[in-house]
């Protein structure tokens, strides 16, 4: 937890950054477990030090700071460009490290900061569909965070998030429980992404995308799986490797 405070290749801005977060979590953590019945699962998964790419589904707006307060590492992630809009959430964002995306086009600008965040050795979060579910479970994802996690030679941590659906204000989703909330985070084992096949093929950004939603999807219970219900989560697909693996920055 307070390994990248004296870690010398991080900025102090860096660094004084992460002590906050330290000192905020401790009060944070034991609030969200009262008022929502918090839990964390898997957090062996998240090294101490180097760079990864966290990939989540998102249900809620409330997802990326509970993401974030569930592990002991921050995590910045890639927002819409529209929080930047509104001047107190800009300012939050800003000082949490996220970095804003223009959704719906090619953004070489947040594909760059997020490939040099993680090579300097941080945890850069990234939600694969691009938006929030109306259903509350997996949609159609966009081809961004493969792209990421290829060209940074990233790690990929999946992380996802159960419960979050039936808190109020602003679910797309209806609200399944009312009363007290159980909200649950699980944080499965790192994987990389192989650019080819056995035979020499290259894989396609397509296939490298359902392989993370795949890891994604064996994580959630069967209702929150969407498009990926049916799809064989016994074994992972050809392009995740897990051996050899290595963080970067680390």
């Amino acid at each position: 937890m307070l390994r990248p405070l004296f870690n010398r290749r991080l900025s102090f801005r860096r660094r004084w950054k992460h002590l906050i977060f330290v000192l905020l979590r401790i009060f944070v953590l034991p609030t969200l477990r009262v008022v929502m019945r918090f839990k964390v699962h898997g957090l062996s998964n998240i090294p101490p030090a180097g760079g990864a790419l966290v990939i989540g589904n998102h249900v809620h707006n409330s997802d990326p700071i509970l993401m974030l307060s569930a592990t002991y590492r921050p995590i910045l992630w890639m927002a819409k460009e529209e929080v930047w809009d509104l001047p107190v959430l800009s300012w939050f964002a800003t000082q949490a490290g996220a970095f804003p995306v223009q959704r719906g086009s090619f953004d070489r600008t947040a594909i760059r900061t997020a490939i040099d965040t993680i090579n300097e050795g941080l945890l850069v979060g990234m939600y694969p569909e691009g938006t929030r579910s109306t259903t509350g479970g997996l949609k159609e994802p966009f081809p961004g965070a493969s792209l990421v996690a290829v060209r940074a030679g990233a790690l990929i941590i999946p992380c996802v998030i159960v419960g979050s659906g039936d808190l109020p204000f602003d679910s797309k989703t209806k609200r399944q429980r009312r009363g007290y909330p159980r909200v649950e985070v699980w944080f499965g084992p790192a994987f990389m992404l192989r650019p080819r096949t056995e035979d020499g093929r290259r894989f396609s950004m397509a296939e490298l995308t359902d392989a993370m939603m795949l890891e994604l999807a064996r994580l959630l219970p069967e209702p929150m799986r969407g498009l990926y219900r049916e799809r064989d989560l016994s074994v992972s697909h050809p392009a995740v490797q897990r051996d050899d693996i290595v963080f970067p920055g680390g």
